[in-house]
């Protein structure tokens, strides 16, 4: 009875590293060390196990990642009844965004902030909720004008108008949307904040402001500075270089990040300019180019850093 236990916890294991390998195969995965602003490429992928009743929002707040990303680098897994043994991807490798490396960076497309601290530190990075479709939140590039520890939240006259229940204003507390921190941008009624809503993170479910986890928000608040630079961008593609080698990462647009929310897949969107990024980005590299794993990558769309130079 011991040896067939032992065959079968052997089995079991072999099975459990069998699985590991193909998820690694199938995304291509990169492993690297923490970079700095030097560095296109950030972070290393990391691997989830389900063992519990978790749902893939509970999985999300427990990584550090927003809910649509991981959805995304997961096609197929059930978000509310995950199989039990499923072996995630956790989608913490990324590729900088094409934006001045300096202050916050925020990339609408793939609901992530960077902060650029100096050469001499890493990037730190952390998954976002942005505007809902008719709120977006806006492009551009603004600074932080002021920062408020325990704000008191007044809702504004447009989220009023859907609310009028509203009262004038929520003291700090368990019930104020602004959670524990809010950084003002200079932008009037836009704010950078933390939320009494963290499965709100990683969605597009705001009325235009920017909302990080509670523990996200206490780091960054207390790192920034009034008079930080804020860069907002929305790129679903993403190009950079790492050890010699080209990498690609996409992500789903506002609308198919809505709709991979809703029903769990999205439709099919072609990326115009595609081609044109690409030979940009691999200059005197474009005959190494990998041309198949580019058009894949592009039609999957999941997200994570792919290599596309042989």
């Amino acid at each position: 009875m011991p040896n067939r236990n032992a065959h079968a916890c052997r089995r079991q294991w072999r099975n459990f590293i069998l699985l590991a390998m193909s998820v690694l195969v199938a995304v291509v995965a990169v492993v690297s060390t923490p970079a700095f602003a030097t560095e296109d490429r950030i972070g290393r992928f990391e691997y989830y196990q389900i063992t519990g009743r978790n749902n893939l929002l509970q999985v999300a707040r427990l990584n550090g990642l927003g809910y649509v990303e991981l959805l995304a680098a997961n096609p197929g897994v059930d978000p509310w009844i995950p199989e039990k043994g499923r072996i995630l991807v956790l989608p913490k490798a990324h590729l900088l965004p094409d934006a001045a490396r300096q202050g916050i960076v925020i990339n609408l497309a793939e609901m992530r902030l960077y902060f650029f601290r100096n050469e001499s530190e890493p990037v730190l990075n952390f998954p976002i909720g942005i505007g809902r479709m008719g709120r977006e939140t806006p492009v551009g590039v603004t600074q932080v004008k002021a920062k408020r520890k325990d704000p008191t939240w007044i809702p504004p006259a447009s989220i009023r108008a859907e609310r009028p229940y509203l009262p004038d204003q929520i003291p700090p507390g368990p019930r104020n949307p602004l959670g524990n921190y809010a950084l003002d941008l200079a932008w009037p009624g836009y704010v950078i904040h933390g939320t009494n809503q963290p499965y709100g993170i990683g969605r597009r479910v705001s009325s235009g402001c920017i909302r990080l986890y509670p523990e996200d928000i206490e780091i960054l608040f207390r790192l920034v500075s009034i008079g930080t630079t804020v860069t907002i961008v929305y790129q679903p593609v993403k190009l950079g270089w790492s050890d010699g080698e080209l990498y690609m990462e996409v992500h789903p647009t506002a609308t198919q990040a809505d709709e991979l929310e809703a029903r769990g897949w999205f439709t099919a969107a072609a990326i115009l300019s595609l081609d044109d990024q690409v030979r940009n980005a691999a200059g005197a590299a474009l005959s190494r180019v990998a041309w198949d794993i580019v058009y894949d990558t592009a039609r999957k769309r999941r997200g994570v850093p792919v290599r596309i130079t042989r």
